[in-house]
């Protein structure tokens, strides 16, 4: 039957084939015809799964708290439309080769401090996090995906501020109902944020700001953070794994500002205690393989990657923050994380450090830092 269609379909092309042109030029006319067309209804496919989505985010609103406003107040409207027309100026930093970071206005302008080791980071980002910002409407073409997820996330985050402060009656178990909506918001965000990792334009809009800002509010919210992790967990840890590639794998000369906006929203992520121990996981395991690799290509005198070496010590830094770092909801070290990865990144990790401390003395220190850190709580 599927020959019989072949033929027929070649004889119909033949026949009705215009003069001047030959079968084959008029075949790919007929299907760049045709996938024209299949382009066109994919499009007002994917514009309609936007328009349900956002339908039945606001239902959901509705049902969570009917007295809710999904309105941006005139306050808010007005503030956007000052930062339209006046927007704040950041340093190009990006102009010269990367290696200068004295100036950090521009990492700030994503809540990102230089330092991982401040104490005063702490406080910073706990303020960075309470913070709701309102819906910025000046967002560019490429953001535009973005806007129906980052204001349903708001509006829950809003709702959730409101009713803890009685002023409105909210009721969010209706969020174990509709797991559809949450999903497919919070999946939009993580693959927005995802794609600006990827490659980052500089200076940041606030709107990409904005989008750090709500994930690591709804993560952290203590009444929100049950029902998106039981539904996004697994969306969470891909997103997790995506960032970790992102660091490891970027090349650029001009990466370092980048990068270090990637390195604070995994720590960030990693301060929720259900993310943290897997997010140790990943890390251990990278910088794992990475000390094996380089080791190997020492033994037998190869070349490796020089811009995935330099790219591993904020792995090891992240590792650092992440198991010095308490847990809030308990007060128990993170230095107590136990599993498969914590084994096998100690098992011969002594003759590694001794084959590699000549040649790469401060690689071998971050080793050894963060195999003292994970034996901790067995020395205490």
């Amino acid at each position: 039957y599927l020959k019989i269609s072949k033929l027929a379909l070649a004889f119909a092309i033949i026949h009705s084939k215009p003069p001047g042109k030959s079968c084959k030029e008029y075949t790919e006319h007929l299907a760049k015809t045709v996938s024209e067309q299949d382009f066109g209804w994919k499009s007002k496919v994917e514009a309609l799964e936007a328009e349900v989505l956002r339908l039945r985010q606001e239902l959901l609103l509705n049902k969570i708290c009917p007295r809710f406003c999904l309105e941006n107040d005139a306050s808010a409207e007005t503030l956007l439309d000052q930062e339209c027309i006046n927007p704040m100026s950041y340093s190009s930093q990006l102009e010269d080769s990367g290696c200068d970071v004295s100036n950090d206005y521009a990492f700030d302008s994503l809540g990102i401090a230089s330092d991982f080791h401040q104490s005063e980071h702490v406080d910073t980002s706990k303020r960075w996090l309470e913070r709701v910002p309102p819906f910025n409407l000046c967002s560019t073409s490429k953001e535009e995906s973005l806007t129906a997820p980052l204001q349903f996330l708001q509006h829950l985050l809003e709702i959730r501020k409101l009713s803890e402060g009685g002023i409105l009656q909210a009721d969010f178990t209706e969020l174990e109902n509709d797991s559809f909506t949450v999903f497919n918001s919070v999946s939009q965000l993580l693959d927005g944020l995802t794609i600006f990792y990827n490659s980052p334009k500089f200076p940041v809009s606030n709107f990409l700001t904005e989008a750090v800002c709500v994930l690591i509010s709804l993560i952290t919210d203590t009444k929100l953070s049950n029902h998106v992790l039981k539904k996004c967990f697994k969306k969470l840890e891909e997103f997790k794994k995506n960032l970790i590639q992102i660091i490891l794998r970027n090349s650029n000369v001009n990466r370092f500002q980048a990068l270090h906006a990637v390195s604070h929203t995994l720590v960030l992520l990693g301060r929720n205690n259900i993310l943290r121990n897997s997010l140790i996981s990943f890390l251990l395991s990278e910088v794992r393989q990475f000390a094996e690799q380089l080791l190997q290509a020492y033994q037998i005198q190869a070349m490796y990657d020089i811009s995935q070496y330099e790219n591993i010590f904020l792995l090891c830094m992240i590792l650092e923050q992440l198991l010095q770092n308490e847990t809030e909801e308990s007060n128990i070290s993170s230095s107590d994380y136990d599993g498969e990865e914590k084994i096998k990144f100690l098992k011969n990790l002594d003759q590694i450090i001794l084959h590699l401390s000549d040649e790469f003395p401060l690689f071998s220190l971050y080793l050894w830092r963060v195999s003292v850190l994970l034996n901790s709580a067995q020395i205490q």
